[in-house]
């Protein structure tokens, strides 16, 4: 579904614990990965890029008992970003009726009650969403987000 991964050693693994921890190092691979002269990013999709990684962050140390790990991957048009957390416990809004079952309808809650806005927020800006227990404990949640290059033309 997304693009080809570039090599190995572009990947970038982080030891991060917050959330402004994480999102800088994404910036700097963001930075690494698309040149601002040559072949900028859309500046929108680094920053939908950077809420995705921020509401992971902040969900796994919120709910997940700590962040365990993070990682972001870049490919040709997009980040892969990958966060373990210390739970076994899938968000509730993983669940439900909508598109896909499996990650439920990405609808923002009516109000709040004891849910946030994070997870419908992840569905709608991120794809290939996958969550899978860890073999230690706890889970992983990966998703890729998708980065353009910008081609002058505004958005």
């Amino acid at each position: 579904m997304w693009g080809e991964e570039l090599a190995p050693a572009r990947a970038a693994t982080a030891r991060v614990t917050t959330a402004a921890a994480a999102r800088a190092h994404v910036r700097a691979v963001v930075d690494a990965c698309w040149d601002a002269t040559a072949r900028p990013a859309v500046e929108r999709d680094v920053i939908d890029l950077l809420l995705v990684v921020s509401e992971l962050v902040a969900n796994a140390v919120r709910h997940g008992g700590g962040l365990a790990g993070f990682e972001a991957s870049p490919a040709a048009d997009g980040i892969r970003l990958a966060v373990r957390d210390h739970s076994d416990v899938v968000p509730d809004a993983a669940y439900g009726p909508g598109p896909d079952a499996a990650y439920g309808p990405g609808a923002l809650p009516a109000g709040h009650h004891g849910s946030g806005y994070g997870w419908p927020l992840i569905i709608r800006l991120a794809r290939d969403i996958r969550i899978g227990p860890r073999p230690s404990g706890g889970k992983t949640i990966s998703v890729f987000v998708p980065v353009r290059t910008d081609s002058g033309g505004a958005l």
